[in-house]
């Protein structure tokens, strides 16, 4: 990461469950909003631009469902691959391989805050 361009605050922590994921549109000055989500697994908390490596379309099923039936995996709606929910790394499906793209996430005072690298600023899509 080259440096730190914008801090925003997404929700508050508990807003998204344990196991769980929700997605977010951040308005980063561009055309059109950087869409990205969060997941909560084993007491861990990732976030990841919400686009498949293979198709770069947004992964989730419905509104908020990022996780399989199981909530043991990160699933693309389209293909069915599966991404680990801790590095966002493809298991199985036509991006073996290939991952997810992170974003830094953290909790600040019981919020969850994204920090935008330099390179994300003005750039909804990849």
């Amino acid at each position: 990461m080259s440096g730190v361009a914008d801090v925003h605050v997404l929700c508050a922590s508990a807003d998204v469950p344990e196991p769980g994921s929700r997605g977010f549109a951040i308005d980063v000055g561009g055309e059109t909003p950087l869409r990205l989500f969060v997941v909560r697994k084993d007491g861990r908390v990732t976030a990841y631009r919400n686009s498949c490596p293979h198709t770069g379309a947004p992964l989730e099923w419905q509104p908020d469902q990022f996780l399989d039936l199981d909530n043991s995996f990160i699933q693309c709606s389209i293909h069915g691959a599966l991404f680990r929910t801790e590095d966002g790394l493809c298991l199985r499906g036509p991006c073996v391989g290939q991952s997810l793209r992170a974003l830094s996430v953290r909790v600040d005072s019981g919020r969850l805050v994204v920090d935008l690298p330099v390179e994300d600023r003005g750039s909804g899509t990849d």
